[in-house]
């Protein structure tokens, strides 16, 4: 498949505002992250619903949700993403964005080792030093820090399992995440009504709680459209740009601290994913 500069520019949309996430969420630091979070599925659900009203494509969410076994499925795959969510509102407010870029770095190989353990796939020999090297760098900063990085493992497991759901479930994009946030829109206006009663935040950033819906869903529209018109091969080396951005921006432009030995870590995973993306390269090549 050539490369349409259509999909590539989509591909950067979409990654683009993926690793500005951590730029935007800085702007709400004053609000209190589970807020933010609510906001962020009532939102999301209100604009993925109109768009695809407008765009007369609500024909596969009707579906879905007329099929028990879809729905249960997804409602998992939504408590996975709104706590993927969660977690990482909570680090933007913590100033741990490099940590949280962490956990994005490691998603591709926490779905391979995930591919592995539950659904017995074969993996290469470039695939296991991959995924050596990243337990080494996950392990050398347990050693240097003497502590655990759990928010960069808790989003890359927490995204890992919302992937290995979410391959089994046939629905687009979308309207998968329309069912997603639709389930749990209980819990979020439950918790929006709870906020507000304690004097919430939606008075003095109206736009900022808004736009976090709006910016959940224009990338993966994009998204959609890139993975039509672009090889794999291309969105898998793009996958990268995400976390790159955050990482540049949390050390740059949010001053957060970046120690040799983290930077030591983080070399090692780098080193991973070259590995793990030539070897997948070479793999499309080959089919």
């Amino acid at each position: 498949m050539p490369i349409s500069a259509k999909g590539l520019t989509h591909a950067l949309v979409a990654y683009g505002i993926w690793g500005g996430f951590g730029l935007y969420f800085h702007l709400l630091a004053a609000v209190p992250a589970p807020e933010v979070l609510v906001h962020r599925i009532i939102w999301s659900a209100l604009f993925v619903f109109l768009l695809l009203l407008v765009r007369r494509q609500l024909g596969g969410f009707w579906s879905v949700v007329r099929t028990p076994r879809l729905v249960g499925r997804l409602f998992i795959s939504g408590l996975l993403i709104s706590l993927n969510w969660g977690v990482y509102i909570w680090a933007v407010s913590q100033a741990r964005v490099v940590e949280a870029s962490l956990g994005y770095y490691l998603t591709p190989l926490v779905s391979v080792l995930l591919g592995v353990l539950v659904l017995h796939e074969r993996v290469s020999r470039h695939q296991l030093v991959a995924l050596a090297l990243a337990i080494a760098g996950v392990s050398y900063q347990i050693y240097s820090q003497g502590g655990i990085p759990w928010v960069g493992l808790a989003l890359a497991f927490l995204f890992g399992f919302y992937g290995l759901v979410r391959k089994q479930v046939e629905v687009d994009a979308l309207s998968g995440l329309l069912v997603e946030t639709a389930l749990v829109l209980p819990l979020a206006l439950a918790g929006l009504t709870w906020f507000e009663l304690q004097g919430g935040h939606f008075d003095t950033h109206p736009l900022l709680l808004i736009g976090a819906g709006v910016l959940t869903a224009i990338p993966l529209l994009a998204f959609a459209t890139a993975a039509r018109l672009l090889p794999l091969s291309v969105l898998g080396f793009a996958n990268y740009l995400a976390p790159s951005l955050q990482f540049v921006s949390a050390v740059t432009l949010l001053g957060e601290p970046l120690d040799a030995h983290t930077l030591i870590s983080f070399t090692l995973i780098w080193i991973a994913l070259a590995v793990f993306s030539r070897d997948l390269y070479r793999n499309l090549k080959r089919a």
